[in-house]
């Protein structure tokens, strides 16, 4: 099927643009952007840089996508932003590209909902099926993993790592690492329990919660600093939910971690 292109749109030369494709007026692509099937923008979006954007996503007006870094270090290196598929982006949402030091690629997944106003900086690595809510921010070299829902208004801390299935409440500041499966909420970000209403919607067996909600209070009452509670969970679980955590917890991390209370 032929795209569909407003004349108002510019288009530079060198751009690719996929099968039933959609640009709305006064859009500007750029000439190292590539759309895949199905891509649809609405009117006013900037796409620049080299960038690439996943099949049927859907990015509504004034978002600014693969603009260079908000880093005083880039020097104009070329660098990337990947987008996957059937995600959704809303107005005036901004996603930069990566930076030598960080990689140079900035990576989202597939199926993902970024409300008005989010922020995704350079570098971040986001997963599948993640909500980052209205005018929420993900500092440089984040790691987001599938799942995870950001709250609006909140801002996660450069380097920081939010684990599978994590949920962060509104205006929240996130400083350090999050566990797969934590609620995190209260302004300066505090480990307040698990995620048990993504859980439970995602069909999560009971046993599997049961195992986390223990494994959730060994965390913050067991003996011994939190890595060494989190290994010997490692050593006592048959749950893969909590083995998740602890590995989680195992992998290598440039900020510490947000405990329980």
């Amino acid at each position: 099927m032929s795209s569909r292109i407003h004349p108002s749109a510019i288009i530079e030369d060198g751009a690719q643009i996929g099968a039933d494709v959609t640009i709305g007026p006064f859009c500007h692509v750029g000439a190292h952007v590539s759309l895949a099937d199905g891509v649809h923008l609405h009117s006013h979006v900037v796409i620049s840089g080299q960038t690439e954007v996943g099949e049927k996503t859907e990015i509504h007006p004034f978002a600014v996508i693969g603009g260079i870094p908000q880093d005083l270090k880039f020097k104009g290196e070329v660098t990337r932003l990947i987008i996957g598929a059937r995600n959704r982006i809303r107005e005036h949402v901004t996603m930069n590209t990566g930076t030598d030091g960080g990689g140079g690629i900035t990576r989202v997944g597939d199926d993902g909902l970024f409300m008005a106003g989010s922020h995704v900086a350079h570098d971040v690595q986001i997963g599948n099926r993640v909500i980052v809510v209205n005018n929420a921010a993900l500092a440089g070299h984040c790691i987001i993993e599938d799942d995870v829902i950001i709250g609006g208004l909140s801002g996660v801390h450069q380097w920081v790592r939010i684990g599978q299935g994590a949920i962060i409440g509104a205006v929240t500041m996130v400083t350090n690492d999050v566990i797969p499966y934590g609620l995190v909420q209260a302004p300066r970000g505090v480990l307040d329990g698990l995620n048990l209403v993504g859980l439970k919607r995602r069909g999560v067996p009971r046993a599997d919660i049961t195992a986390l909600r223990a494994a959730f209070q060994m965390l913050a009452q067991g003996e011994g600093a939190f890595q060494e509670r989190a290994r010997r969970l490692g050593d006592e679980t048959q749950s893969d939910y909590v083995r998740q955590i602890v590995d989680f917890v195992s992998a290598g991390s440039d900020r510490s971690f947000l405990t329980p209370g």
